[in-house]
């Protein structure tokens, strides 16, 4: 699987904080800024937006690298992403992807195979 498909099953080179990364652009690490701010509640700073992929060596948002209840639960059980784990067809956790991300889904099915 590539190194770009996220624990939970999503593309990382699609998420915009990625791509503020690779293409250095500040002006989208604002705009993200902003909209991820109010999305949560919570003060989001264009310089937390860089991200090279959760499963990826490099620099990662601070809820990708430390708050990511996805994560955090793979690596704890040693996975290379979700696809890995018996328990993925009823993970409450992977549940919100899932209602959000088809293709989240048919990437870890794809792992499984």
């Amino acid at each position: 699987m590539k190194r770009s498909i996220a624990y939970c099953g999503l593309d990382c080179e699609s998420c915009e904080a990625y791509i503020a990364t690779v293409n250095d652009d500040d002006g989208l690490r604002r705009r993200i800024a902003g909209q991820w701010s109010e999305l949560n509640g919570v003060d989001i700073t264009p310089e937390m937006i860089n991200c090279l992929g959760c499963r990826a060596d490099g620099v990662k948002t601070p809820y990708c690298e430390s708050l990511c209840e996805i994560r955090k639960c793979a690596m704890g059980k040693g996975f290379e992403t979700c696809g890995s784990c018996g328990e993925m067809g009823s993970c409450r956790k992977l549940s919100m992807v899932f209602d959000n991300s088809e293709d989240a889904r048919k990437n870890l099915e794809a792992d499984r195979t």
